[in-house]
């Protein structure tokens, strides 16, 4: 039973970590560059990165880092692993509501509205518009970004304290 706690932890980090690097990516390049961009071309290429990202690649880490790790969490709680269990259930809690549902509450339905809205052609009207979309998005992004990270750092923890106590 605690090699299948070992293997799930492992999975928990892998997930949390591909999350974690997913949002931190948006923040220090992507979200950077197309504010870089031409506007016209920012809302472009948002829309598409947008459409682009709904696929079975990215579908694991966004979906199921909170079932693998609240799982890891129950799985260490009854194999007495208590303190890992602990760390595991708040690592995915806080990725659950940090992290998932900011992003299907906020994230979403802002990318949503920008797909049904269509690009302006007039410079000034696409940069106001661009504007509008990414200041917010962005802010909620860091948000989520940093929820992402402290669940990496418990899911850190919570393998620290599988260790420590299989010693």
């Amino acid at each position: 039973m605690k090699s299948l706690v070992i293997v799930l932890a492992g999975l928990s980090l892998l997930l949390s970590g591909a999350i974690f690097g997913f949002f931190y990516a948006w923040v220090c390049s992507t979200m950077w560059g197309l504010d870089a961009a031409d506007p016209v071309v920012a809302i472009e290429a948002m829309k598409a990165m947008n459409a682009s990202v709904r696929n079975a690649v990215f579908a694991p880490a966004f979906f199921g880092t909170s079932p693998v790790l609240l799982a890891t969490a129950l799985l260490a709680f009854f194999t007495g692993l208590r303190g890992a269990a602990a760390a595991f259930a708040l690592a995915g809690f806080v990725y659950l509501i940090g992290g998932q549902v900011l992003t299907l509450a906020v994230n979403v339905p802002m990318n949503e509205a920008l797909a049904a809205t269509a690009t302006p052609a007039d410079p000034e009207a696409a940069r106001r518009m661009w504007q509008d979309y990414s200041q917010p998005w962005q802010f909620w992004n860091i948000v989520r970004t940093g929820a992402s990270g402290i669940c990496l750092l418990l899911t850190g923890l919570g393998i620290a304290l599988l260790t420590r106590k299989a010693k």
